[in-house]
Order: structure tokens, then C-alpha cells, then sequence
């Protein structure tokens, strides 16, 4: 029989009811089926098998084929409608991808029941050895309240990191607060770190806690430390060390309970050479370190974290995808993924709206992953006449747009300072 010289390991049924009884025994991976046969139909048997497996690749095969037929077949979900004489190059194409998709299948479903059972650490997805280690350290340092830094690249989970620390202490009870240094204009800095009395300064109609208030008894993150302004980091340090603060504009220092988690995308040591960051104020901040592995670090998580992805916008988006076609995987392992596992998570939402069917395919992702070697996101092509002025405009805002807006990162990529990215933004009136 052709089909053994295939490799197929064959079964054999006479008709419709046979045909139930040996799939109910044998679970073949795939069906051939006649569409005309007695008592029941193909068409009939195609809706049962359906039913017993939705999944299960159904071929029907007619000497009376027609368009009304095959579209029928179709839409009750059959994988191929081919007429006889066989052809049999195409059978055997049609085959193909139907041993294809059930490899791939078993591959997604492998990496479904995984995340079901063990994705990672709390809400962490991963499994690489690097991340095993970042884990171990959240562990040790959540038992405690010692001050915690977390470092890495914008993307790799810093904040997540943060709320891992405080989920597992004994502060879980009290709140999280976050604050981000690179997103909160200079000159209301103090007031959201310190608070403030009414009449403080211009505008402040009220009083209002500062973070450290909020975060009494819980935890208080403060995010990309690096960008805080250098001259309010010596007060800062000040609080930090008498655990007490006053708010702008008052007398009366309040006591506070805190554990404060910091975190920076920059290299500590890099920010206070460059004069970003107070060496006094790391080294009090800096009492554990956390340092997070930016994705292409840890390449063998890609296939668990874009599934869970996958799973996640495949819900809230009412789509149907299954997973990723292996081609389309070995792309996503071979990107640098400069945004992490944000822009890995960014990006599969997307993949996730384009594909119609089952299954996402390389065309479904962006043309700069597809292709980074013709990445044209990395490349500015300016007329010959534009003015310096216009030149570092189109740079800043290619790059904002690059990393997600992400001003910090930014600043870090162009080797200036997120101020100067403010102001820019300002004279451009985007800010």
C-alpha cells in the first residue's frame, strides 16, 4: 500500500460504522475517508470524528466531487476535499502538512500543559538557569527587609521583580507603591517622593502624602533611581537613614515604616561615574542586588514565554490561535530582542490579531524581526538638506518609538541625560 511506503502505519474499515469503532480503539492521528459510503456518509462520519476530536485531520476522497461538496466539507471542518483519480502528489502534500500541524500541536500543547503545571516563579514565566538564580535570590531576600536594587535592561521585569519581593514578606498585607523617577517631571519630583503642606509652593491647594506616607507598612519601589534629579538624591538619602520625613512646606517630621525596593536600567557604576547617580545613596540602596538576564540572555525561555502570551491574547482577543509554526519560533529565538520580554510580549499580541487561523506564521510577525539584517527601524535616511536641528529631532524620536516611549531607556541608548530628553520633547511640543 502507497501509504506504508509513506511510513504511515495503516488501518483499514470496510465502512462508516467500522471506520467509528477502529478510530474509538485506535486513535489514528489522521483519517482518509470516501465521502459516498453506505448508511453513513463521510460527511456523516466527518461530523463524529469532529467530535470526538476537533484537532484530528480528517481527509475526504470522491469520484463525485463538486464545489457544493467540498465547501461543505469544508465548513464541517475536513482538512482536504480531493477527487478521484487520486493525485496522489497532492494527497501525499496534504499529508505532509497534517503530520506538520500535528507536530507543531503537540509541541504547543507540551508548552500549555507546562505553564500549567510549572511556567516559572509566581508570575514569573522561565526557566533557564539564569532565571532560576534570580529567583533564589528573590526568595532570600523576601524573608528580610533589607533594601534591594534591581538591575537590567528596560523590558526584562523589573517592577515585577519589586512585587515578587513584597508579595512574599511579610508586608504583603500592606501596600506597593511605585513611583518612576524618568516619568515624573523634575520639579514635582520632591512633592510625590516627600509630599507636601497646602501653600507649599504655587499650585499646591491642598496637602497631600508623599510616597513614603502611602507606603507605610508595605513597600515603596522606587523605579530608574538613576534618573531621580542628583540634587534631591541627597535628601533622599537623608530620609532613608533617620526613617523619618517631612513634607514640603511643613514642620513636623513623621516616623515611617517602609521597605524600599530601588531599581535602575543603567549600570550603577556607569551612573555615578557620569555623575547620575550618588555613590552614598547606591551604597545605602544597595544592600542586595537583583540583577535581571535581558532576553537574548536567556533564549531558551522564548518558547515558553511566547505561548504564554500567545495563550493570554489568544483570550482576549476571542482569537483561536493554537501556537507558532517552527519556522516562526526559530525566528523569534534568533532576534536580539533589544526591548526584552515586553517588546517579545508587544509584538505577540500583534501576531496574535493578524492570524486568522490557527497557527502564527513568519509573515504574521514585523518586517525587522523577519528580517533584522534589513531592519529599517535601525537605519534614518535624511534628505540632503536637513538642518542639524531636524537630524536630532527624527534620532530621538525614532529611538522613543523604538523602546516603547521608554524615555529612560532612551536617554541611555543616545548617552544623554532623560532631562535632556524632556526638554527636547518640550521645544518639539510633545510634552
Amino acid at each position: 500500500m502507497r501509504l506504508e511506503d509513506w511510513g504511515f502505519e495503516v488501518r483499514l474499515a470496510s465502512d462508516g460504522f467500522q471506520a467509528k469503532n477502529i478510530v474509538e480503539s485506535y486513535e489514528p492521528d489522521i483519517v482518509i475517508s470516501d465521502a459516498v459510503m453506505p448508511e453513513i456518509s463521510g460527511l456523516e462520519l466527518l461530523r463524529t470524528l469532529k467530535e470526538g476530536d476537533a484537532a484530528r485531520p480528517v481527509i475526504l476522497i470522491t469520484a463525485h466531487g463538486s464545489v457544493d461538496m467540498a465547501v461543505e466539507a469544508m465548513k464541517q471542518g475536513a482538512r482536504d476535499f480531493i477527487t478521484k483519480p487520486l493525485d496522489y502528489s497532492k494527497l501525499r502534500a496534504v499529508l505532509g502538512a497534517a503530520e506538520r500541524d500535528l507536530k507543531e500541536r503537540q509541541a504547543a500543547r507540551k508548552l500549555a500543559s507546562q505553564l500549567e503545571r510549572a511556567p516559572g516563579f509566581m508570575s514569573f514565566v522561565g526557566t533557564s538557569k539564569q532565571m532560576r538564580e534570580v529567583y533564589d535570590l528573590i526568595r532570600a531576600v523576601a524573608s528580610s527587609d533589607a533594601f534591594v536594587l534591581i538591575t537590567g535592561e528596560s523590558g526584562t521585569g523589573k517592577e515585577l521583580v519589586a512585587r515578587t519581593v513584597h508579595e512574599l514578606s511579610s508586608r504583603v498585607n500592606g501596600p506597593f507603591v511605585a513611583i518612576n523617577a524618568a516619568a515624573i517631571p523634575h520639579e514635582l519630583m520632591e512633592s510625590e517622593i516627600f509630599g507636601h503642606e497646602k501653600g507649599a509652593f504655587t499650585g499646591a491647594v491642598g496637602v497631600r502624602a508623599g510616597c513614603f506616607e502611602l507606603a507605610s507598612q508595605g513597600t515603596l519601589f522606587l523605579d530608574e533611581i538613576a534618573e531621580m534629579p542628583l540634587a534631591l538624591q541627597p535628601k533622599l538619602l537623608r530620609v532613608l537613614e533617620d526613617g523619618r520625613v517631612r513634607r514640603l512646606g511643613g514642620r513636623q517630621e513623621f516616623g515611617f515604616d517602609v521597605r524600599v525596593v530601588s531599581a535602575t536600567n543603567r549600570d550603577p557604576a556607569n551612573a555615578i561615574k557620569e555623575g547620575n547617580l550618588r555613590q552614598d545613596l547606591f551604597y545605602r540602596l544597595n544592600v542586595f542586588t537583583i540583577r535581571l538576564p535581558p532576553l537574548r540572555d536567556r533564549r531558551a525561555d522564548i518558547p515558553l514565554l511566547a505561548q504564554f502570551f500567545l495563550s493570554e491574547y489568544s483570550r482576549k482577543h476571542g482569537a483561536g490561535v493554537e501556537g507558532l509554526r517552527e519556522e516562526t519560533l526559530a525566528i523569534l529565538k534568533e532576534y536580539a530582542w533589544p526591548g526584552n520580554v515586553r517588546e517579545l510580549r508587544n509584538m505577540m499580541e500583534r501576531a496574535v490579531i493578524l492570524a486568522r487561523g490557527e497557527w502564527i506564521e513568519p509573515h504574521h510577525l514585523p518586517p525587522y524581526i523577519q528580517n533584522p539584517s534589513d531592519d529599517a527601524t535601525s537605519k534614518i535616511v535624511l534628505p540632503a538638506n536637513t538642518t542639524a536641528a531636524e537630524a536630532e529631532k527624527e534620532l530621538i524620536l525614532r529611538t522613543l518609538e523604538r523602546v516603547g516611549n521608554n524615555k529612560a531607556e532612551a536617554a541611555r541608548q543616545l548617552e544623554v541625560d532623560v532631562k535632556t530628553i524632556r526638554n527636547k520633547l518640550k521645544s518639539y511640543g510633545l510634552e
